[in-house]
């Protein structure tokens, strides 16, 4: 209770990670104007510290200039740094770096994963402490972990570990908490005395008894769900996640009639740009879609929708509502189609990045794979000859389900199929003695819940061709970004499509206007996509659910030449060419197929 105050906070989840900085404070304007007093922000450690040791809290990473733009609205914060955030985003949170020791235990008192997150929070949580609400600032909680019940290791000597390094530096006035779901073992291995225990849980369960979960840990003191779930996210090849806006409301309205806070996740969901989306493993490793909409009141492009308004005639029936309008969405536009003819593969102009060699004679590094060259995120190749004639096809495999995610294959250059995780482990293919053969391997984000093991990326066990085992492999990272940020490629000259991994540039023009659209790619398989340099997110409109990209205005220059750059992967159409569009589309999913992969 702020001031001393009776107070409840009716917040609202968004990330500024997930929005362009440009659309912060419109973002955020429309969250006030729903009635909420709060915000709640996640922190992504390895957004901040890509590399260890060197920081970047600048332009869309600058989370000081975000939390002024809430304080500006007057909204209150509450904070989760991590070191774990889950949040559907790669790797929950950690940086991949600290895969190079691969024996670390993440989230236990591994010693080298202590150091790591001791030197991470002693920059972090400085940055943090000014704006604490009892040093003028508007943070009134900070989360402590995430969700740590739902993990195997249960090791309540790291809770308090962390809970030493959070009072030090924030001191002892700052109400610091954890967030665990409703069952008996969650709680018992995500709570720890000194830390304030709250709930999350969404419109299907009942809140009478999941409150009374948090009462076993909590006795007195406020009731919290630090989650309640308006949505859900998506995966590829699974249909469109949604909930009904009137499931919602009413167990909300229920929430608020116990008196109790809550904080609605998401509010905002934004979107997973570049590499950024993480994976879940249930029965399998499921990555997420590009699109963070989660169905959320406000939608991935900012966007009032009726649940929007629903939640907020509820919550008008236990606090005053702003006075004045709900500002409306932002203007959207179909440019129309654009021609991008295809400009040459994508194995061919691997050779001109850096180069790792491994060792002649070893097979595949299976350490770490992709950390084994400092590659935190994208495409790597790997590349070999065939050691003997194949006359006959023979099955080219991982053993132990060893491609993590996918493995482009090419011989001298021709696409021949893809290797997917925990989908298709082996293709078939024929050559002669001494013909290249390459991988090109995509990381489709690292696990952030569901399994216990370190998500190590690239070929990560041996790859064998018939009953042999491939090795003196040249790996190459590959870091397209950087090429795509200095105009690479260079313009197109042939028009016709390609199979197998190349790349596809065309221009275009928005005169006088830079507004926001989606692109959506007919006839294509898989790939990435860049605006002016700026990383989209992936593709897989045959996979689905997701057919759109959401293309913000702010990436486009209505008075300059727009540059787009398209990577497909696996089969481009023939006539290749994309269309902007002024609606989303996000619900299409196909029936999955071998044949999709060829």
């Amino acid at each position: 209770m702020p001031d001393g105050a009776r107070f409840r906070y009716i917040s609202g989840s968004i990330h500024y990670f997930r929005v362009p900085p440009a659309y912060w404070k419109d973002r955020l304007l429309k969250m006030y104007m729903s009635g909420l007093n709060a915000v709640q922000i996640y922190v992504p450690w390895n957004y901040h510290e890509p590399q260890p040791g060197v920081y970047n809290f600048s332009g869309d990473r600058d989370l000081e200039k975000f939390l002024n733009l809430v304080a500006e609205l007057d909204l209150l914060v509450i904070l989760r740094p991590g070191p774990y955030i889950c949040a559907e985003w790669e790797m929950g949170g950690l940086p991949s770096w600290l895969l190079t020791k691969p024996d670390i235990a993440l989230r236990t008192t591994d010693s080298d994963y202590l150091q790591a997150v001791d030197r991470w929070l002693g920059v972090l949580l400085p940055k943090i402490k000014p704006h604490l609400y009892h040093n003028g600032g508007n943070i009134i909680s900070v989360q402590v972990e995430n969700e740590y019940g739902s993990y195997y290791a249960c090791d309540y000597n790291y809770m308090r570990h962390l809970l030493g390094v959070f009072r030090a530096s924030l001191g002892e006035e700052v109400v610091l908490f954890t967030t665990d779901g409703t069952s008996a073992s969650e709680l018992k291995c995500g709570t720890l005395q000194g830390l304030y225990a709250t709930v999350d849980f969404g419109p299907e369960e009942n809140v009478t008894e999941a409150f009374m979960l948090q009462r076993l840990y909590e006795p007195k003191g406020p009731l919290v769900n630090s989650e309640y779930y308006t949505g859900w996210l998506d995966y590829w090849g699974e249909a469109h996640s949604t909930k009904s806006a009137k499931k919602v409301a009413n167990s909300l309205q229920k929430i608020l009639e116990m008196g109790a806070n809550v904080n609605m996740y998401m509010f905002q969901g934004g979107t997973n740009f570049g590499y950024w989306s993480g994976a879940d493993y249930k029965d399998g490793y499921k990555p997420i879609t590009t699109s963070y909409d989660y169905d959320a009141p406000l939608s991935e492009a900012g966007d009032p929708t009726d649940k929007l308004y629903i939640i907020r005639s509820v919550i008008s029936k236990f606090q005053e509502l702003p006075a004045g309008p709900m500002p409306p969405p932002t203007p959207k536009f179909a440019y129309g189609y654009v021609s991008v003819p295809q400009v040459k593969s994508g194995s061919a102009k691997a050779h001109g990045y850096f180069c790792l060699r491994v060792p002649s004679g070893i097979a595949v590094d299976t350490s770490c794979g992709f950390c084994s060259a400092f590659q935190a995120h994208g495409f790597m190749l790997y590349r070999t000859l065939l050691p003997q004639e194949i006359v006959e096809s023979a099955l080219l495999s991982a053993s132990g389900n060893g491609v993590h995610d996918l493995a482009y294959v090419l011989l001298n250059g021709e696409y021949q199929g893809t290797l997917e995780r925990d989908r298709v482990n082996g293709i078939n293919i024929s050559g002669q003695l001494g013909d290249t053969l390459d991988l090109v391997v995509e990381s489709m984000g690292r696990i952030n819940f569901g399994a216990n093991d370190s998500d190590f990326k690239g070929l990560i066990h041996n790859i064998t061709l018939g009953t042999s085992i491939l090795s003196d492999w040249i790996i190459y990272p590959l870091d397209i970004d950087t090429a795509v940020a200095h105009a690479w490629p260079p313009t197109a000259q042939s028009s016709s499509g390609h199979r197998g991994p190349a790349f596809y540039t065309g221009t275009f023009t928005t005169p006088g206007i830079s507004e926001d659209s989606y692109l959506k790619l007919p006839g294509w398989t898989k790939g990435q996509v860049w605006i002016n340099g700026f990383n989209l997110g992936r593709f897989w409109p045959v996979r689905g659910p997701q057919q759109t990209l959401y293309v913000p205005g702010s990436f486009l220059s209505g008075s300059a030449i727009n540059t787009l750059v398209v990577l497909e992967l696996q089969e481009a159409p023939d006539n290749p060419k994309v269309l902007f569009v002024s609606r989303p589309l996000l619900n299409v999913t196909y029936n999955y197929t071998h044949k999709d992969r060829k």
